[in-house]
């Protein structure tokens, strides 16, 4: 069969062969249990510990009866977009609790958290606007402001006086939108929001959150970025994610009515994706019931996150800046992320590696993430395990 040239050039992409014939290829393991402290790959129990389910509810029973209940009644599918046939009755009542959840007056639900950014940030800015962007801001937001008509600046990481000077030269007449992560979903570090907060007000400037790793993690009862530093009024738009905190599928973004009418008719990844299903949106309604019920599931998670962050400071790992339940283990080879992912699965320990374009090239790391239902007994067992192997690779004595 003749070899067109689409895949000529995609047969010259040989990376993943590469990693593959060396036995450090780490990504897409099936994992043959349901998302818990403990996973099964390979019939082989494995401690987890590159999940996002930061409450440990994507398996709790509660979202599973929530989820089967709204299957019986609503089907497993909407068949449509919310702005034609797909908004339910329990879509609308999901939005009215997720406004009241992060204090703003409204909310509208997408069917994934990439979807939020991609269409919000796409939609709010025009060609004379700005979009002011952390460096390291998630990649949806970036392809966001590429879909954008506005003119797009990023600023250095968590770096105020490199945002105020990209804001020195806005048109002070424009739409000047600073995008930031409330907690970076890498390194684990959180956004300086008061300073962002007074170069806003200074520039007459607005400015959106992403919160999909804020969202019970942070703030009272795991209301995000914004609550904890007591700045909710501050910032005009708060996206968030389901499937983290929430153990689900789907995210929202919440503002001012006004905002969000205009995103409802404006946004196209809304207008034009399929809504989320009835399950998903009853088991993200239940999740959040439980943490404002179960306050002790954020304490946990805190004293385990805390825990593992100065155990691995104290055995002289490099962790960077992290002050959340995200610890960044620094590498700074992807080859050698590579073969410790592989080695700590042999082991028993499942951790994720994130290299370029996620982080800069020098910035290789495995991410190592808490869950609320995680012990410091499992803690302790992949602290040891993944000491020894950062050992084996030479990257602490």
């Amino acid at each position: 069969m003749k070899t067109n040239l689409l895949n000529k050039a995609c047969t010259r992409y040989t990376a993943p062969q590469e990693a593959i014939s060396k036995g450090i290829y780490p990504y897409y393991k099936p994992i043959e249990s349901e998302q818990s402290t403990v996973v099964t790959i390979g019939g082989k129990q494995v401690l987890m510990f590159g999940s996002n389910s930061y409450l440990g509810l994507a398996n709790d029973p509660r979202l599973k009866e929530a989820a089967i209940e709204a299957v019986k009644k609503y089907g497993t599918s909407c068949s449509g977009s919310r702005f034609l046939n797909g908004t339910l009755d329990i879509h609308v009542e999901l939005e009215e609790k997720l406004a009241r959840l992060v204090g703003k007056e409204a909310a509208v639900c997408f069917s994934t958290g990439f979807q939020v950014n991609l269409g919000v940030v796409s939609a709010l800015c025009g060609r004379n606007d700005y979009l002011l962007l952390d460096s390291l801001d998630h990649a949806s937001i970036v392809d966001g402001s590429r879909l954008s008509f506005s003119k797009v600046w990023k600023y250095s990481h968590n770096d105020n006086e490199s945002l105020e000077a990209k804001l020195k030269l806005c048109n002070p007449d424009s739409v000047k939108l600073i995008v930031t992560d409330g907690i970076f979903s890498m390194e684990g570090d959180i956004a300086p929001l008061p300073e962002i907060v007074d170069l806003a007000e200074k520039y007459d400037a607005d400015i959106m959150v992403d919160d999909a790793h804020g969202l019970g993690v942070l703030g009272c009862q795991g209301r995000g970025t914004a609550n904890y530093f007591g700045l909710t009024d501050k910032v005009t738009l708060i996206m968030g994610t389901f499937s983290k905190s929430f153990g689900s599928l789907g995210g929202f973004i919440a503002a001012d009515e006004e905002i969000i009418n205009y995103l409802k008719h404006n946004a196209r990844s809304l207008i034009f994706s399929a809504s989320m299903p009835p399950a998903n949106v009853a088991a993200v309604s239940k999740a959040i019931d439980i943490m404002l019920a179960e306050p002790e599931r954020i304490e946990h998670l805190w004293d385990v996150s805390d825990y593992a962050r100065m155990q691995f400071k104290s055995r002289g790992f490099d962790i960077g800046h992290s002050e959340t339940p995200i610890i960044p283990l620094f590498v700074r080879s992807s080859e050698k992320a590579f073969w410790l992912c592989n080695r700590l699965l042999d082991d028993g320990v499942f951790v994720t590696p994130v290299i370029a374009p996620a982080v800069p090239e020098n910035d290789t790391l495995i991410r190592f993430a808490l869950m609320a239902t995680h012990s410091f007994e499992q803690v302790d067992e992949a602290l040891d395990k993944i000491t020894k192997a950062f050992k084996e690779a030479q990257i602490i004595d």
